[in-house]
């Protein structure tokens, strides 16, 4: 039985993850499956059959980057396969180099094409998953096309604050499992 309504985010970065362990501590996964128009996280197909053995609700996500949004969907739907009954979301944020310098990250219109093209091809409307790097983009407008989505809130800390495109959040992801409030 679910003791507590918790929901983890994981890619390759997590070395170990024993899903039939954890099953009576959370609810759902939320797993990267794809970056950019290349990229498939190397841990994604194993761990979605794992995490849905382990009866837990299941969802993926892309991370966006500066390129075609069309063209990223289209990668990530061909990686992720039949989605029913699961979520998909669309991760906004910036990225990094190894050095930690900025680099070029997905705009709004990216975004709004990868949103596009994902509910054209499956009739599901993405999530949308970002923090302060999204804040900047949106600043104080309201975006009616990403308003549209669900909202996946990444904020570190104990007052969760929506950009104004959203009234409220789905899922807030209040700790990176060192920042922010436990449990971690």
């Amino acid at each position: 039985m679910v003791q507590a309504n918790v929901v983890v985010d994981l890619s390759h970065h997590n070395a170990h993850v024993d899903f039939s362990a954890a099953a009576s501590e959370i609810r759902a996964v939320f797993h990267k499956a794809t970056q950019g128009l290349e990229y498939v996280d190397p841990k994604y197909a194993r761990r979605r059959q794992a995490a849905k053995d382990a009866d837990l609700l299941f969802g993926s996500y892309h991370f966006g980057t500066r390129t075609s949004g069309a063209r990223q969907a289209r990668h990530f739907l061909n990686t992720v396969g039949a989605v029913s009954g699961e979520l998909v979301v669309l991760d906004i944020e910036r990225l990094f180099d190894e050095r930690g310098r900025p680099l070029p990250s997905m705009t709004l219109a990216q975004a709004k094409e990868f949103v596009k093209t994902v509910e054209d091809e499956t009739g599901i409307r993405p999530g949308i998953y970002g923090g302060e790097y999204l804040k900047e983009l949106l600043g104080d407008n309201r975006d009616r096309d990403l308003g549209r989505c669900w909202f996946w809130l990444a904020q570190y800390g104990n007052t969760p604050e929506c950009p104004p495109t959203w009234d409220d959040f789905t899922f807030w992801q209040y700790t990176d499992g060192t920042r922010g409030p436990a449990p971690h």
